[in-house]
């Protein structure tokens, strides 16, 4: 289901964290949607896809990164439609049929450092972990089911010069395939520069620690 909206990015777009803003500038359309398609890819980690109908569907507490992947969606010309899950909860779901979602997604095959950012990013924002509290101790975190996933991740980062902890499953004895790095401490900053957000939460989580 296609809008019929021209695949390049809108130059006006307010800047986001991960070199979005004069790299942006530089990328042909087909370039620039070639990056979003990687965010989403790395976005769909925190969805599903009922093999019914190939609809894909997310949901969330509150609205802010649903409109964030509706707009990308719509910078490449896919429709999609969020509602609120029932009259008492706080919990919203972005739905669609786009043709995006049926396409069968090797990321290892990724060759541009701005495509593997993309989706770096994206897999952050769908499987990332962040404080919640700017006054707690700061950590970045990935995890993942799959392993194979994971060790692209930290492949990645390293050829990027961002440090990361050991892949290792927090408890066996809960889900023996859960896998999960820790960003260094000493490359923190440079994931929030070089990778970023564009989840609202974590995107101003980042902020505030490039302010200190």
């Amino acid at each position: 289901m296609c809008d019929n909206v021209p695949g390049a990015v809108n130059q006006q777009e307010r800047p986001r964290l991960g070199g979005e803003s004069s790299e942006t500038i530089r990328q042909t359309p087909l370039e620039q949607r070639q990056i979003l398609q990687a965010y989403l890819f790395g976005a769909m980690h925190d969805g599903w896809i009922r093999k019914s109908d190939h609809r894909y569907r997310i949901s969330q507490k509150g609205t802010g990164w649903l409109k964030i992947i509706q707009k990308k969606l719509r910078m490449i010309g896919y429709r999609s439609w969020i509602y609120r899950e029932g009259k008492q909860r706080d919990i919203y779901v972005l739905e669609s049929v786009a043709p995006i979602f049926r396409e069968v997604f090797n990321p290892s095959l990724l060759k541009s450092d701005n495509a593997k950012k993309s989706y770096i990013r994206g897999f952050f924002d769908a499987e990332g972990g962040v404080p919640r509290s700017l006054a707690s101790k700061r950590y970045i975190q990935l995890a993942q089911k799959d392993k194979v996933k994971i060790v692209l991740l930290k492949h990645w980062l390293d050829e990027f010069s961002i440090a990361t902890g050991k892949i290792h499953n927090p408890s066996r004895s809960i889900d023996p395939n859960y896998w999960r790095i820790y960003v260094s401490r000493r490359s923190i900053l440079d994931f929030a520069s070089i990778i970023g957000s564009w989840h609202p939460r974590k995107e101003a989580i980042f902020r505030e620690w490039m302010k200190i």
